[in-house]
């Protein structure tokens, strides 16, 4: 009976390839409850996971279904007439509109089966939708490369558009920005705006601008790594700080502090980007540090991040419970912030009432309650804590728990009803249940309150156009940490460098180490267990370290060995 009710919630896509044999009843059952608790249909599930091929199922639906079979890559996905649907309807759909002939609209789909896909494209774009099916795993890469190609309009923007960039500034007093003939100088303002533009075509995440005696520098850190791209004359470093200043609504006059700024540039009716600015006093004039904040970083989803399957079930299992303390840790720039708003949006529902306290707010997300903090004027996290505490909350996120203060309201609300999300610097997980005791949290309380902590670090993927094998003796591999059985098939790759990619590499992976509380871990922690008990601890019960979490990265050819050695070196 159970059985047969659970049937029912196939689509008929499910049905007809048990009937075909190409998957078992009793698999579609597992793997049904595995996609329900990864929140992705089914279907995208057997393919992501190489359970089924995705060509095998495209085609069987193709004369199951007798809709027709079209190869996505015989097509430019940068030119498609998504406006006629808009993003958000494509991203919920997972369809993708190809093309219009008079009142038909031809929808690219992966399962034929789903109508209200095509219902929901017919009730937006005021045409009749006609499904044409396509390989699920080549529909994912459409969706993203026309999405893509939508957004980054900018790149096409000639010389003269320079000027006319919408850029606005923070929240300072607009009056502490003198704007003088030299900072409004055109080929200042155009080279600015150049180095901001480009900037953000390269995908970067900082940007450097540093004077010193005799030259001025400007860095980007593109995929963790700092790299020259300019070397303007020395003579002209006040003249370009001076610009980003008043676009920051800084004061221009003060330069023997640092200073804290803001830019919105708007790309596109659909695409702004954030700029978080700092200046600093140097010896030769002020440093300038520009944050390149992007909204679309934190819509990721949870596939792209870098989970392996059984941590990202750890994870998910984690942020779904209705109470309990979730920590995240690493250094700067690890990638702390996109996990969490990566768990926030997976829960930012209607029926959640969600708020966050951080310094400062990087990420804008409609449907959360978001708090920045003002230490001058009395907003810490702890009083924005027990603020959020009298709201009704469901779910908190803490930007970081810096003290005794703040640590024991969190762990409070984790105790009672609330989930609490939050960061911490330490370096790993088991060191992080050490340093929650030594701010003075009583062992009991941890055990109580804590659901799981993860540690994490960004390591830079390989380029797929040029990665190459990398010939390394046993004994290398053996040192590094591979085992020895597995060295006769294992296969790892190493970075050239091509035209697609910065020195072999092009984009970054988490790489994490996902720890849960077992009954051998809290009699641990009650005890009084060291760091280095704890992490033995945590490898006896079947959690990997950061360690080995990297190696499967290398054992799959996401990275390389070099890579993990740099981000995992003790």
């Amino acid at each position: 009976m159970n059985t047969a009710s659970k049937d029912l919630h196939f689509s008929g896509l499910t049905r007809c390839l048990i009937a075909k044999g190409l998957l078992t009843e009793a698999d579609a059952q597992i793997h049904s409850h595995e996609a329900q608790k990864n929140q992705i249909p089914l279907i995208r599930y057997l393919v992501s996971n190489k359970l089924i091929d995705s060509k095998a199922l495209a085609t069987q639906a193709s004369i199951e279904f007798g809709v027709p079979f079209f190869d996505l890559d015989a097509i430019d996905c940068r030119r498609l007439p998504i406006n006629l649907v808009g993003e958000k309807l494509i991203r919920k759909c997972h369809a993708l509109p190809l093309f219009s002939r008079g009142k038909t609209l031809f929808v690219a789909v992966s399962d034929p089966t789903d109508f209200r896909a095509l219902d929901d494209f017919k009730f937006h774009s005021r045409l009749n939708p006609e499904a044409i099916l396509v390989e699920e795993d080549k529909l994912i890469k459409a969706i993203e490369t026309t999405l893509e190609a939508a957004d980054t309009s900018m790149t096409d923007m000639l010389d003269e558009d320079l000027d006319n960039l919408d850029i606005t500034g923070g929240e300072e007093d607009t009056s502490k920005a003198e704007v003088n003939s030299d900072i409004d100088d055109a080929p200042i303002v155009r080279y600015v705006n150049k180095i901001l533009l480009d900037s953000i075509k390269q995908g970067v995440s900082d940007i450097h601008m540093e004077p010193y005696e005799k030259i001025f520098r400007i860095r980007y850190r593109s995929d963790g790594i700092l790299r020259q791209v300019a070397t303007p004359p020395a003579s002209i470093a006040n003249r370009l700080v001076s610009r980003l200043k008043v676009m920051s609504k800084m004061d221009i006059a003060e330069r023997r502090v640092p200073q804290d700024g803001r830019i919105k540039m708007t790309l596109s009716k659909n695409r702004a980007i954030d700029f978080r600015v700092n200046t600093c006093p140097t010896l030769f004039g002020e440093k300038v540090v520009l944050r390149i904040l992007d909204p679309t970083s934190a819509q990721l989803g949870i596939e792209k991040l870098g989970f392996e399957p059984e941590q990202q079930r750890i994870f998910l299992e984690a942020i779904n419970k209705p109470y309990g303390l979730v920590l995240v840790t690493g250094p700067t720039g690890s990638g702390k912030t996109v996990s969490l708003y990566t768990g926030l949006n997976i829960l930012n529902t209607m029926e959640r009432n969600i708020s966050t306290a951080e310094d400062p707010v990087e990420i804008t997300v409609e449907g959360i309650n978001q708090v920045n903090m003002n230490p001058k004027a009395g907003l810490t996290f702890a009083s924005a804590l027990r603020a959020f505490l009298r709201q009704d909350p469901d779910i908190i996120m803490v930007g970081e728990i810096r003290d005794l203060e703040t640590a024991e309201i969190a762990v409070k609300a984790a105790q009672t009803g609330h989930l609490v999300l939050s960061t911490l610097h330490t370096n790993d997980a088991p060191q992080t249940l050490n340093r929650l005791m030594q701010m003075g949290i009583p062992p009991f309380n941890i055990v109580s309150a804590v659901n799981l902590i993860m540690a994490q670090r960004l390591g830079r993927r390989l380029c797929e156009h040029c990665k190459i094998p990398a010939d390394l003796p046993d004994k290398v591999l053996l040192a590094a940490g591979f085992r020895e059985e597995e060295l006769h098939d294992l296969k790892i790759f190493s970075a050239v460098g091509c035209e697609h990619c910065t020195n072999g590499y092009k984009g970054r992976v988490g790489v994490y180490q996902v720890l849960t509380l077992t009954e051998k871990m809290r009699s641990l922690i009650l005890n009084g267990g060291n760091t280095d008990q704890l992490a033995q601890c945590a490898l006896e019960e079947g959690f990997n370290d950061l360690r080995k979490s990297g190696l499967n990265k290398v054992r799959m050819g996401i990275t390389s060995l070099e890579e993990i050695d740099r981000i995992t070196k003790e």
